[in-house]
């Protein structure tokens, strides 16, 4: 561990103030998926449309959407039916609330917002701070629009006079203490899809449905000794996103490697990913075959490919905390500002093995970056991540990897300027390698 942090360096600065503003534009995972398709198309991508023919890939530059997700991919000139394939895997969900049926409650003169808890989170984190709704409204005919609110509820704390014993034991019943309020007045004569729809500027009686969830308002920034510090929501796992993107972009000019390029993000991985838009589902398997048939290939020379490629599932991973140092390996104990990490478990609950240990290692020494390694204490069972669900529905090598961070699951967490930066660098060599 080292005895002290650089400062942090003027690229990796912009580089964090560049993820604020791609987590400021992505508050829900359609919003991401929409702001991936965008910066990508920005910088010459073609989008595709998954219900109509797709081109010729060998040369091109593309991505494609679907509901929470997106695909994009850089096909060298000299592809063939039998070229492999570099993923960079993230996901663009983040645990907190989604918006019930019936959502406009409230009593005693409030207005509230019926919640129900999304994923795992950190659920004292979200209390008294300003939040935001966002996600999609389906209309009467069919059409799915964006929306957003800038700050509109909060989840009042109460007050310690109240109770006095509140800093001993704080356990927020799920139900009765997860609304947020968002104004003054009677649930029979307010609407807060209404308040949704107003800004996405549709007629509120032509929503159908809806995927709508809650986003801190508060937009990322750097902070401590020399901005080593950066704290935002939705790090988990949009720092992973955004370093894909940006690697995607600055290795899609004049891509003339042997492999495909190919950033995939997923939704829904805080719920299990089993869904048409999760990795669980047929999304990546569906981009893979159309790409593949584009060139050509029969099933035999898919299976060759697929046996030619790699996936880089990238999600953070925990930092050793220095008020908790007992939860944590007592050897191996990543820190923030010393670089992404490797994600070993012995279960499998990431994909790692020796040949992905190596290979990442080797991707890591290419870009001139520091990697750490993380392992869980025995006594303190991991997550899991896209990696091992990619690796067994494909029979793809797979390799876990990511950015050590505090406060997971938090409303807003915490992470290392410079590891942020130094993700972004390992991706591009990957993808370019």
């Amino acid at each position: 561990m080292p005895s002290s942090i650089a400062p942090a360096r003027p690229a990796a600065l912009a580089h964090a103030d560049d993820l604020a503003a791609f987590v400021a534009a992505s508050p829900s995972s359609f919003h991401a998926a929409a702001e991936v398709a965008s910066r990508l198309e920005d910088a010459g991508f073609t989008r595709l449309d998954e219900a109509a023919g797709w081109p010729a890939p060998a040369g091109g530059k593309y991505v494609v959407v679907r509901d929470g997700a997106a695909i994009a991919w850089v096909v060298p000139k000299g592809a063939s039916a039998s070229t492999g394939v570099r993923i960079f895997g993230a996901h663009s969900d983040s645990p907190g609330f989604k918006l019930k049926p019936k959502p406009t409650t409230g009593k005693l003169g409030w207005l509230q917002a019926g919640v129900e808890i999304y994923g795992g989170p950190l659920l004292n984190s979200w209390l008294d701070r300003e939040l935001r709704l966002a996600g999609r409204l389906v209309l009467d005919d069919g059409t799915a629009v964006l929306a957003a609110t800038g700050p509109l509820l909060r989840l009042p704390q109460l007050a310690i006079h109240l109770d006095r014993e509140v800093n001993d034991h704080l356990a927020l019943d799920k139900q009765s203490q997860t609304q947020p309020v968002w104004g003054l007045g009677e649930a029979e004569s307010a609407d807060i899809l209404g308040e949704l729809a107003r800004e996405a500027g549709v007629d509120a009686a032509r929503v159908r449905g809806y995927d709508v969830v809650t986003a801190d308002a508060a937009r990322g920034a750097a902070f401590g000794r020399d901005d080593v510090f950066f704290a935002s929501g939705r790090l988990d796992d949009l720092a992973s996103v955004h370093a894909g993107v940006v690697a995607l972009e600055r290795a899609a000019d004049g891509h003339d490697a042997d492999h495909i390029a190919m950033l995939a993000v997923f939704d829904h991985e805080e719920v299990g990913s089993g869904t048409r838009s999760g990795a669980a589902g047929p999304f990546l398997s569906d981009v893979l075959e159309r790409l593949w048939l584009s060139l050509g290939a029969d099933r035999e020379q898919q299976l060759r490919a697929l046996a030619a490629s790699w996936c880089v599932s990238s999600d953070v991973g925990h930092s050793v905390h220095p008020n908790y140092p007992d939860k944590h390996d007592p050897v191996v104990q990543p820190v923030l500002g010393s670089g992404p990490i490797l994600k070993i478990n012995a279960n499998q609950r990431y994909a790692t093995d020796a040949a992905g240990a190596a290979a990442w290692n080797g991707w890591c020494a290419a870009a001139g970056v520091t990697s750490q390694e993380f392992v869980s204490n025995n006594a303190v069972p991991c997550g899991s991540t896209i990696g091992p669900i990619t690796a067994t529905r494909l029979g793809i090598r797979t390799v876990d990897v990511g950015i050590p961070i505090l406060s997971m699951h938090s409303a807003r967490e915490l992470a290392g300027v410079s590891d942020l930066w130094d993700l972004a660098r390992v991706a591009e060599t990957y993808f370019r390698a």
